[in-house]
């Protein structure tokens, strides 16, 4: 019987280790995420482009965002667009940026594989007025199955824009 009680025991005591250390790690995992949280943060997205100006201003009549700023030597600029800043930097600052170079966006072929998604609840009218304003209408609005509506244009450098209503849960 002492035996058994002493085998026990030191299962116990094993098990409790183990446990522990567990819980220990997981303490040590959620630390590390929230200080990452709190170091890492998406704050911009940067697009090289031609001209920052025309773009700039073709942004604003195309879907109503307002200019933040842009440096007087018109190689950057910042649209007020929500938490995440809309930048656009000449090919220029991009080419001293990058020293093997980059590939630019064009209107000539097919849109690269990412795209800028900017919500409405005005979708039919704020797809038109892009389109009046420029863009050039890659796929029409459509109803997702998700009851979602969206639509893709390019911007006036080539770059793909969805238009789309918030996504509605429930």
């Amino acid at each position: 019987m002492k035996i058994k009680n002493k085998f026990l025991g030191h299962l116990y005591i094993i098990y409790f280790t183990l446990v522990s250390s567990v819980f220990i790690i997981m303490l040590a995992v959620s630390i590390t995420d929230e200080e990452n949280q709190k170091n890492m943060k998406y704050t911009y997205t940067i697009l090289y482009v031609e001209n920052v100006l025309e773009t700039i201003e073709f942004y604003e009549q195309a879907f109503g965002f307002q200019r933040k700023f842009i440096t007087p030597e018109k190689d950057y600029g910042e649209l007020i667009s929500g938490e995440t800043t809309i930048s656009f930097a000449s090919i220029e600052l991009g080419n001293s940026n990058f020293k093997n170079g980059f590939q630019k966006s064009s209107l000539l072929g097919k849109p690269f594989g990412i795209e800028l998604a900017f919500t409405t609840e005005n979708i039919e009218v704020n797809f038109e007025k892009a389109k009046k304003a420029g863009a050039i209408e890659v796929e029409k609005l459509t109803t997702k199955p998700w009851r979602q509506k969206v639509g893709y244009v390019r911007d006036n450098n080539g770059f793909l824009i969805e238009i789309c209503t918030p996504i509605k849960m429930g």
